[in-house]
């Protein structure tokens, strides 16, 4: 009889864990990662269309803002994450929410370093250059264009101003978190001809590097290393001022 109890708490364990999984899944696009003690790096999934303040339809792959802000504070609390690296393959998506996750990341206390993977379009820019260094894959692209509205738009000169001061503040966050210049970037941002239905920009890995939008080529091993480096030296930079 206490064997039979025990298979049966064992396979109650397994399908709770089983569902536990499939949830997390479901919520967050991803199961559990390495944590501290297991590992010191925290990994931040930015993936699909970062969803703001409305919510997108159910077959949207989305990241949401409510899910990345309380992880980046449970980051910054705990003393046994020690650094961050940022995961990118995004279409883009609102542009507040966008800000603030940038916003959020650059002014975090510990190393981060960023890799766009397949793709770092739109706001996407931003939060790639948000971290202390950044990566890109030799294949994945950066859509680098002017902010638009969907939906009801009130035809006003106010709009506009607020678009425009809107758009201001993407490229001053941008080109003061990486080395391309402003010129560079208003010049990639309005470019006509390169997009076939719009204006605006599709950077490929290696001109991202050379315009100075992103700091190295790269992948996940390259990140890591960069990362570890930055974890080391913010170590002992730490423990200096301690002495």
């Amino acid at each position: 009889m206490a064997k039979e109890r025990n298979d049966k708490q064992e396979n109650e364990n397994e399908e709770s864990g089983g569902k536990s999984i499939i949830e997390k899944i479901q919520q967050l696009g991803q199961t559990s990662v390495a944590q501290a003690p297991d590992s010191r790096i925290h990994v931040l999934s930015i993936i699909g269309q970062i969803e703001g303040h409305m919510q997108l339809p159910p077959q949207n792959k989305t990241t949401k803002y409510e899910h990345v802000i309380p992880q980046l504070i449970a980051i910054e609390q705990n003393p046994k994450i020690e650094g961050l690296i940022v995961l990118m393959n995004t279409v883009g998506g609102d542009v507040e929410a966008g800000l603030a996750i940038s916003e959020m990341i650059s002014s975090l206390s510990k190393p981060s370093v960023s890799i766009v993977l397949g793709g770092g379009h739109s706001i996407g820019a931003p939060i790639a250059v948000s971290t202390d260094y950044s990566f890109i894959v030799p294949t994945a692209t950066m859509t680098i264009h002017p902010i638009r509205l969907t939906g009801l738009v009130i035809g006003v000169p106010q709009t506009f101003e607020y678009l425009d001061k809107m758009q201001d503040r993407v490229i001053s966050f941008v080109t003061s978190h990486s080395s391309i210049t402003e010129d560079k970037f208003k010049e990639l941002m309005f470019a006509k001809g390169n997009l076939t239905r719009d204006i605006g920009t599709n950077v490929i890995g290696t001109d991202a590097v050379s315009y100075g939008l992103i700091h190295e080529v790269g992948g996940v091993a390259h990140a890591m290393r960069k990362l570890n480096e930055l974890m080391d030296e913010h170590k002992s930079d730490h423990q200096g001022e301690l002495q």
